[in-house]
């Protein structure tokens, strides 16, 4: 591929953008952070697993099931279905969120879209409520749903990004984002915490189940009402395109998707990090999403030691987030998500060696990944705004999206696979490593100052 490039029009640093607006932005990760700590990474594979599994005949409390269930009359281990049904909502995204990015970037009024993703997927977890006995099919279905909406959200949160700030500006913002979102997510998971250990009763697991199940529906209130404040602060940054349009803004956004898929070869190294991107971010994701899964089912550490290790994860996440937003700024954000990379390697190595029954290191463990968490998810939203073609931020952010939170597809599907097959949740997560060799690789691989010119934008002074 040729050095020389020629640059286009500096991207637009977001004129305009207030100190109101910046923090009506940061409050959506506030709000959709409850959904992904207390929902995702806490109770709800736990919960689902335990309804898939009285679906499955076993006893509610039993220390192992080897029970099955058959929706649409497909076996699958009950130990299964929720990472499975993990991957089979990401493969619906990908239908869906590059077209709800399409629409956001014809559409002149993207809080609207915000609106409409964000209280569709409050409201499916609201409904888990109704989530009792054996009823899986209904959670399975309710998840989907809140899962795809939650995805769609972001997909249009994240476009109002490269508005908000200049390219020297973007990783501060971006990592004050994800930690506000963490301190967020952390808060309602301490509220759960305190529930828990004060209604939870020793040997009755049914009101446990029902704990996690309020829980739950408790993280689509959040999602609700604190969704209201970005809806209030942020202001329309409408592209050219949403200015112009004069027709079906639906139809309009599939014509125009059709058009960027075709010319998205006209950006190799945009899609190159694209690629890095999906394959690193699903072990990432699938560490988060499993992480409660691998540690009651194959550790064997109750619900209370997961949510506090999960709770610690979340504020040690916010100093980590600000931590490496801080060394981005002196060594760059490439290079920082890099370092980051290898951190998350030596984190699956060493939960493969975790012992059973023994929260301590868990815990420590966790600590480690708060660390590392926040800040490599952040840096790469930042670093991937500064690809994005002028004017297609929310097209571009829907294939992002596709890997982002709570939407990881090769990882669990890969974890579930292995487990099906060796009936060992270690040997699943080991799995996991090659996600980060890899992605390792293809980042490292990426020439980064290149591929910002290439798509037209400025790079920012450290890389």
């Amino acid at each position: 591929m040729a050095d020389t490039v020629t640059p286009a029009v500096a991207d637009p640093a977001g004129p305009g953008s207030t100190r109101r607006e910046r923090t009506g932005w940061y409050f959506y990760d506030w709000a959709n952070s409850a959904f992904q700590t207390t929902v995702i990474t806490v109770f709800l594979g736990p919960f689902l697993t335990t309804v898939t599994e009285l679906a499955a005949g076993c006893e509610l409390g039993a220390d192992s099931c080897d029970g099955a269930v058959y929706p649409l009359g497909v076996k699958v281990a009950a130990g299964s279905f929720y990472p499975y049904l993990i991957s089979l909502s990401v493969f619906l995204t990908v239908f869906v969120l590059p077209v709800i990015g399409a629409i956001a970037d014809r559409s002149a009024h993207k809080k609207r879209l915000l609106a409409a993703a964000a209280f569709t997927g409050a409201g499916a977890t609201i409904a888990f409520a109704f989530v009792t006995g054996e009823r899986y099919l209904l959670g399975g279905a309710l998840f989907l749903v809140a899962n795809i909406s939650f995805g769609a959200a972001v997909v249009v949160y994240n476009s109002f990004l490269p508005q908000l700030g200049g390219p020297d500006e973007r990783d501060g913002i971006s990592s004050r984002g994800w930690a506000i979102g963490y301190l967020g997510g952390g808060l309602l998971l301490a509220l759960n915490l305190v529930a828990v250990t004060m209604l939870s009763e020793e040997g009755n697991a049914q009101r446990t189940l029902d704990l996690a199940r309020w829980s739950i529906v408790s993280a689509g209130v959040w999602w609700a009402a604190f969704t209201l404040v970005p809806l209030r602060w942020l202001r329309e940054h409408p592209t050219a395109a949403a200015l112009q349009a004069g027709g079906n803004v639906l139809t309009d956004g599939f014509r125009q998707l059709g058009r960027t898929l075709r010319e998205l070869k006209t950006y190799p190294l945009t899609l190159f990090f694209l690629l890095a991107f999906l394959v690193f971010n699903d072990g990432i994701q699938t560490v988060i999403t499993l992480a409660s899964q691998y540690g009651t089912e194959e550790l064997r550490l109750d619900q209370s030691t997961l949510i506090v290790t999960i709770l610690l994860v979340q504020f040690l996440a916010f100093g980590g987030a600000l931590a490496l937003g801080a060394l981005a700024k002196r060594i760059g954000a490439w290079k920082t998500v890099l370092l980051s990379l290898v951190l998350w390697t030596g984190v699956i190595i060493a939960a493969f060696r975790l012992p059973a029954e023994a929260p301590v290191p868990f815990m420590i463990l966790g600590g480690c990944i708060g660390l590392v968490l926040g800040g490599s998810q952040a840096l790469s939203r930042s670093l991937f705004s500064q690809l994005i073609p002028v004017g297609k931020e929310g097209e571009y952010y829907g294939f992002y999206e596709i890997s982002d939170k709570g939407t990881s597809w090769l990882g669990p599907l890969a974890f579930g696979l292995v487990f099906q097959l060796t009936s060992s949740y270690r040997v699943g997560l080991v799995s996991l490593l090659i996600f980060f060799v890899v992605g390792f690789a293809l980042l490292a691989a990426v020439p980064m100052r290149r591929a910002i010119i290439a798509a037209g934008n400025t790079p920012p002074r450290v890389l």
